[in-house]
């Protein structure tokens, strides 16, 4: 792992750790997931506030109403124990398994993200799995707005916004100089044609970084859409890569039907971003 603190970061979005049908979790996902994560990787994880919501729904038989806010709020509370207890279920027993909440503030912070730094890195010397999630629970929009407009005011011109966790998990990349950067997705990669699974990019490389984003920039034009309301789809998950790209990670963006090794390798579907 010369050069790289980390060896992987990966995230995975909500819709892909769920069974659609049936309106319940994927256990076949968090299996696979869990079983290939090992010391050097950190995981970023989705899911809390909709698997909150189906659990709710699934003890109550009705969904909760109410301001939204509040809601985002207790559903989020109540997923995110479910979600540690299945990535504790199916991680080998050798690892400790960490739960890291963090916030936009953590990232636009030059001491927090330091701190953050230096508990990823523990991690990795102590066998320990951190499982990363934005903190939805206490960390609410309109006070988030309202942060991210002080900051700018205040002439800060990079700021760390964390509107969904590909952004977490590109930051939370470049923050550790991670070798990969794997992006599960309910796709099998960036399509030029979203409506055509034939047409999924296998490969977007460049002699160096500028070339490589270069490439990026050229392949947004054809994303458009997103796999659910408030997410921001393949063209944001694009934009947020850009900056691990910078720093030398290769990028991949592939579905969780596969296992990691399995992407790593490229034995499976997936859209692999690289400096040649």
């Amino acid at each position: 792992m010369k050069g790289f603190d980390i060896e992987l970061v990966g995230k995975i979005g909500s819709m892909a750790l769920i069974r659609n049908g049936e309106h319940d979790i994927d256990y076949n996902v968090f299996s696979r997931i869990g079983r290939d994560l090992k010391s050097g990787m950190v995981w970023v994880s989705s899911g809390a506030v909709e698997i909150g919501r189906l659990d709710y729904i699934k003890r109550t038989g009705r969904e909760l109403e109410g301001p939204k806010n509040d809601v985002m709020t207790d559903y989020s509370a109540q997923g995110q124990a479910i979600l540690m207890q299945e990535y504790r279920r199916y991680i080998p027993e050798e690892y400790s398994v960490r739960q890291l909440l963090v916030e936009h503030t953590h990232f636009n912070d030059p001491e927090k993200r330091a701190h953050i730094y230096q508990f990823l890195m523990r991690c990795g010397r102590q066998k320990a799995i951190p499982i990363v999630n934005y903190n939805d629970t206490v960390s609410f929009e309109e006070n988030r707005r309202w942060e991210l407009d002080q900051l700018r005011s205040n002439g800060k011109e990079k700021i760390v916004e964390c509107v969904d966790n590909d952004e977490t998990a590109s930051v939370i990349a470049s923050l550790v100089h991670a070798k990969y950067l794997l992006i599960f997705t309910s796709a099998d990669g960036i399509y030029l044609d979203p409506l055509d699974p034939a047409t999924l990019v296998e490969r977007v490389e460049g002699k160096d970084p500028d070339e490589l984003i270069a490439a990026i920039d050229a392949l947004q034009s054809h994303c458009a859409g997103a796999s659910r309301a408030g997410a921001g789809g393949a063209k944001a998950k694009l934009e947020f890569i850009k900056e691990p790209v910078r720093r030398g990670t290769t990028v991949i963006i592939a579905s969780p039907r596969y296992r990691i090794p399995e992407v790593i390798s490229g034995s499976c579907p997936r859209t692999l971003f690289q400096v040649r």
